[in-house]
């Protein structure tokens, strides 16, 4: 059996991206084997795709750190032939070949199975992106965030997770403020049901000030850097920030007043290795109470798996909105 990947290869200074047709053989080891539909690019997947994005393991490797299917053959009884799964996280597509590829090999530890009320399309619609803006928002209750605590500011907000998270934080009652760098893309936003707009030069610009006044009840980070020593500085007393991301740097200078005066909360967020019962309470609300509104209609667009390199190099440069599926099938 052969199939169509995405291969990523550096050897010295040489480096290549290019569509290969792969063997069964070419699979690594592992308990189930699946015909994949769907996959989506993210961030990390950019960074894969680059000489000098420093994620990629070992050489050569297929990226993609998302993966939605069919099991075709499994020596894990906890999957069977025909059944539906979706991969996300984990070493895939950075250490272990992953979702930009027609066929994937993964252990059974990694797999869980689609739940119900997504389709496979709409499971990578999420993706890592999706899953990570939910983590986020998951934190930030547990922390106390509650609507009526006032506005929750989201940060690069026209991203996969930024994007995920406006439209999760909006349905679920919160009153959300975006900040973006792209003044073209604000009735997207309030479309995705932000009630506010700040620019990017507003949420990263410096001060000398170890507080200013309070605004914000909550964050979502995905951008770390200078972003995010300005939102220390700005959240209100006993908020919480859920950070997720370096897009915009990966440090930052703060003061400890606004923890030890305010009280303010700095939350990290991993979903590579959030443990399986965890993720799969995340993903069941993923396609219930959290489910993106306007997911397939507005968030998503859909690319080939010739088309991933060009997404790879913009979603770098911040010309992405949204999340863009890999249709594999």
């Amino acid at each position: 059996m052969t199939y169509r990947a995405l291969v990523v290869d550096k050897q010295g200074d040489a480096f290549s991206v290019a569509v290969r047709e792969l063997s069964e053989a070419d699979l690594p080891p592992g308990d189930v084997t699946i015909r994949v539909h769907w996959s989506s690019i993210n961030y990390k997947d950019g960074l894969a795709l680059s000489p000098t994005g420093r994620v990629i393991r070992t050489y050569p490797m297929v990226p993609g750190v998302d993966l939605a299917g069919v099991v075709l053959e499994s020596s894990d009884s906890r999957f069977a032939p025909g059944q539906e799964v979706v991969v996300t996280g984990y070493d895939v597509g950075v250490s272990h070949p992953g979702g930009f590829a027609e066929l994937a090999r993964v252990p059974g530890d990694w797999v869980m199975p689609l739940p119900p009320g997504l389709t496979q399309k709409e499971a990578m619609a999420i993706g890592t992106a999706g899953f990570t803006a939910a983590l986020s928002l998951e934190a930030l209750e547990h922390n106390g965030l509650r609507p009526e605590n006032g506005t929750v500011i989201v940060t690069g907000a026209t991203g996969g997770v930024g994007s995920t998270a406006v439209a999760m934080l909006a349905q679920a009652g919160y009153t959300v403020a975006a900040s973006t760098g792209k003044a073209s893309e604000h009735a997207y936003l309030r479309e995705l049901g932000a009630s506010e707009i700040l620019s990017r030069e507003e949420v990263s610009a410096e001060s000398t000030r170890p507080l200013e006044s309070e605004r914000w009840a909550g964050a979502v980070d995905p951008v770390g850097g200078a972003t995010t020593a300005y939102l220390i500085r700005t959240m209100k007393y006993g908020a919480s920030i859920a950070l997720s991301g370096l897009t915009g740097g990966n440090t930052f200078n703060t003061t400890v007043y606004p923890f030890i005066l305010r009280n303010v909360n700095l939350l990290g967020i991993d979903s590579v290795y959030t443990p399986m019962d965890r993720r799969r309470r995340t993903w069941q609300r993923l396609a219930t109470d959290l489910k993106p509104r306007g997911l397939l209609d507005s968030i998503a667009v859909e690319t080939d798996l010739d088309g991933v390199p060009a997404v790879c190099a913009d979603i770098l440069q911040g010309k992405v909105r949204g999340r863009t599926l890999v249709r594999l099938a």
